[in-house]
């Protein structure tokens, strides 16, 4: 049955390829015009300055927000899917636990972050992308590798940062209404201009779906703001606000269904930013944030805890230094602060099994301070070192570093890159609390990669190829005895390739491919036996993508994605194979006016029975459609 599945699964992806193909042909027949190269994009999270990507000695994806507008992406994680070397896990439906891997590292392993600053939350020190939109989202960065270097804790499998939107010239504002299967309705709106040295963006949505099975309904409320004042050309104070409420039904798994279960998510971010550039050489960044999580389950049909309340706080200063002393090498200096309060109260706890706490807490503080030295003595050179050393109330002070190199071929438009790092990531809440066992050390990793990126037909098409590899130790884990220590290790290591091809002027073709060999190489987790492979790690992923704008007015974009040889975790006994999947997505909108455009989507076009989780089971089939309107 499973076999037959696969094969169907197959069959159905092979076609999505043939029809991109296909298109491809029929659209370089009929269109003689060749695009120019896309403007070069900068981005920042690889090195915390302004960089050319091409010259970033790391790997880096960029997503910015025409990707969200022609796809008709409405959360970040299943942007994020097109990213080679991430796996992207949702539980079920829109409002389940999702999370992403980098490099098939654990979720808590990358460090999250929105103009800046930390968004990690929770008692599994984890992020959450269920609940997270692209709402005042322009771009996000995706950095592979350990980071802990310039992002410390949760860096150390890589980084993702979003980017709000800073409002520029004459205010504009759009308003979209979208309806469509499983009694779905999301309404949204964003704003954004500049008055004077006043700025502003703003985006905020509204969903409502059943989802497919009983309690399964999701309510989604999101928003996100940028207020700017910029009173000259070297000074900029800004305030980033996000805040969101989730309250989301948890059926379960398909064999333990739950009809009433309930839970509730809501989140709040309050972040002042400075930015001082004193001159060309010398420039500093100085940002406060107080972030909030608050969960609630209830009623928590677990038989045992009973309904639940946990909390989240934490208070942030991060502030950088920027220092040029010849125009070939800038020098990074900075520190950072954190205290964090999280816990649980269980107020109906059994006490059945013995005396069991109502209340659940845990304190971390810590410090850090970072140097970095990025420099480009030749032309097409670029190189970085640095080192970080971070203090932890519990366990004491860690130190990370990092070197990397990139060197472009002019001759050939031929990029080469390489580094090395080491990275961490301090025991969570959840480790210490649930664990009973507050001296935990941190998971340490240290990796390494090499690519390559290629460039021809005057950049039309581009093509990279990385490999990669991490050794991890100090892996927690459980040792029989309801206990969590420092009692495993890890390797993952694998293949990450993207190629981007633009024949025409409205014409893209994206396609990224993953190979990730992922095994635990300790034998004292009870949860993982030797040589296994790490769970929900798939071997194998493909991810195909084409994009054409009709005419000037209607845009059609058509995605696919395969998904191959999978496990599910079987606690102690071998994991076993779960099945591969293919799933593949068609959206479209068509320009009526400037003021006015139409769009309707299909997802899931080949109704793929699947799960990204075992036992919980994804949407089939579903059409959207709406309008929206700017002015």
């Amino acid at each position: 049955m499973g076999h037959g599945r696969q094969h169907a699964s197959r069959v159905r992806y092979r076609s999505v390829c043939i029809a991109f193909f296909s298109l491809s042909l029929g659209i370089l027949r009929a269109q003689d015009a060749v695009a120019p190269p896309e403007s070069e994009q900068i981005v920042v999270s690889a090195t915390r300055i302004p960089t050319p990507e091409e010259e970033t000695p790391a790997s880096v994806s960029v997503i910015t927000d025409e990707d969200f507008v022609n796809k008709q992406t409405e959360r970040i994680g299943d942007a994020l899917r097109q990213v080679p070397g991430l796996s992207v896990v949702q539980s079920g439906t829109a409002g389940q636990l999702t999370s992403v891997f980098t490099r098939g590292l654990r979720s808590e392993h990358t460090q999250v972050l929105i103009d800046g600053v930390p968004i990690n939350q929770g008692l599994q020190g984890a992020f959450n992308f269920a609940d997270l939109t692209v709402d005042d989202i322009v771009r996000i960065e995706v950095v592979r590798g350990p980071q802990s270097t310039i992002y410390g804790p949760r860096a150390l499998a890589g980084v993702i940062q979003l980017f709000t939107r800073q409002g520029e010239e004459t205010p504009e504002t759009s308003v979209s209404l979208e309806g469509g299967s499983y009694e779905t309705f999301r309404e949204s709106v964003s704003s954004s201009g500049k008055v004077g040295q006043f700025d502003y963006s703003l985006g905020a949505s509204r969903l409502d779906t059943e989802n497919a099975r009983p309690n399964n309904q999701y309510r989604l409320s999101s928003s996100a703001a940028n207020i700017g004042w910029t009173p000259n050309e070297t000074l900029r104070l800004s305030t980033l606000v996000t805040y969101s409420l989730a309250d989301t039904g948890n059926p379960n798994t398909i064999f333990n269904p739950k009809p009433v279960d309930n839970f509730l998510t809501e989140r709040w971010l309050v972040a002042p930013h400075l930015d001082w550039k004193l001159s060309d050489q010398w420039e500093h960044k100085l940002v406060f944030a107080y972030d909030h999580e608050r969960q609630i389950n209830d009623p928590n049909e677990d038989g045992f805890v009973g309904p639940t309340r946990a909390l989240f706080k934490r208070l942030t200063i991060d502030y950088e230094n920027d220092f040029r002393p010849v125009n070939w090498l800038t020098l990074i200096s900075g520190f950072f602060f954190s205290d964090v309060d999280a816990g649980e109260e269980r107020p109906f706890v059994s006490q059945a099994f013995g005396p069991q706490p109502t209340l659940l807490s845990d304190h971390t503080e810590e410090r850090a301070v970072f140097l970095q030295a990025s420099a480009t003595p030749l032309a097409g050179l670029n190189l970085v070192a640095g080192g970080r050393y971070d203090h932890f109330n519990q366990f004491g002070g860690i130190f990370t570093y990092r070197f990397a190199g990139s060197y472009r071929i002019a001759a050939t438009n031929t990029i080469m890159h390489a580094s090395v790092a080491t990275g961490f990531s301090p025991p969570t809440p959840q480790d210490k609390i649930f664990g009973n066992n507050f001296a935990l050390d941190p998971e340490d990793d240290l990796g390494w990669e090499v690519g390559l990126e290629q460039h021809a037909w005057d950049d039309r098409i581009k093509v990279s190829a990385t490999y990669f590899h991490n050794d991890l130790t100090n892996l927690i884990g459980f040792n029989g005895l309801f206990d969590t220590l420092n009692l495993g290790s890890a390797r993952t290591q694998g293949l990450e390739m993207e190629l981007q091809v633009r024949p025409a002027t409205d014409l893209l073709f994206s396609a990224s491919y993953t190979y990730l060999d992922a095994q635990n190489t300790g034998s004292r987790d009870i949860t993982q036996l030797p040589g296994a492979r790490l769970p929900r790690r798939p071997r194998n992923q493909i991810y195909l993508a084409a994009s054409y704008l009709w005419f000037g007015k209607l845009r059609t974009t058509a995605e696919a994605t395969w998904v191959n040889a999978r496990e599910e975790l079987n606690f102690g006994g071998p994991n076993f194979d779960i099945e591969d999947y293919s799933f593949a997505n068609f959206a479209a909108e068509y320009a009526i006016n400037p003021h006015l455009t139409i769009f309707a989507r299909v997802d899931n076009l080949t109704n793929e029975h699947y799960s990204e989780v075992f036992g919980f089971p994804a949407l089939g089939r579903a059409a959207y459609g709406g309008v929206r309107v700017s002015f």
